[in-house]
């Protein structure tokens, strides 16, 4: 489990410091609450020969992004949190707890550098990392996928920022029971943000 998260954040080193930046403020951290919203309907598994529908509940938690200005236009970002804790329901029941830390890399193009409104898209590499399944005989895969990404920075001074955003994830996850597989939990949920954000 460790080496594909150990390759995303050499990823995402490599990507931040060998390159100039050329707007004034190069780095930016960002940190408020980030709610990870499953889609409706995440799929089935088969138990026993039969077919369960898999729901997954919603979990908001501190988020923290840092990144870094190639120019004014182009910054990359790198998303962290506190670890997200969800409820699997089977038809309804619910099942199994577990937790996941989802990290997301993303190059940003930013339409409005100077402007006191600067909407940006982005686009980038998810890797969803499960554990602490509360369950012992339920096992919930680890996930790569595409994320893409909306916001706007609202510029509340000279190097302080409020920043809306919404992101997509491409997380699907193998499901097993007792060792056994048995499905896959399509999450690909929404992640909303309203952070804080401050430019050094």
């Amino acid at each position: 489990m460790k080496t594909p998260i150990l390759a995303a954040l050499a990823l995402a080193t490599a990507t931040l410091l060998p390159m100039q930046a050329n707007a004034q403020d190069d780095w930016f951290v960002r940190v408020g609450p980030v709610t990870v919203n499953p889609k409706s309907g995440n799929g089935t598994v088969t138990i026993g020969g039969s077919a369960a529908a898999v729901d997954i509940d919603s979990n908001t938690q501190l988020g923290l992004a840092f990144g870094r200005y190639l120019s004014p236009n182009l910054a990359v970002e790198v998303l962290a949190a506190t670890p997200f804790h969800h409820t699997v329901s089977l038809n309804g029941a619910e099942t199994v707890d577990f937790k996941h830390l989802p990290p997301t890399v993303s190059l940003q193009y930013y339409f409005l550098p100077d402007a006191a409104f600067n909407p940006f898209v982005g686009a980038g590499l998810n890797y969803t990392w499960t554990y602490s399944e509360s369950v012992d005989a339920i096992g919930i895969g680890n996930s790569w996928g595409l994320a893409a990404q909306v916001g706007a920075v609202i510029k509340l001074g000279e190097k302080m920022d409020l920043v809306l955003d919404a992101r997509w994830a491409d997380i699907d996850a193998d499901v097993q029971l007792s060792g056994a597989e048995i499905g896959t939990a399509n999450v690909d949920p929404l992640v909303y943000g309203l952070t804080l954000g401050f430019r050094f």
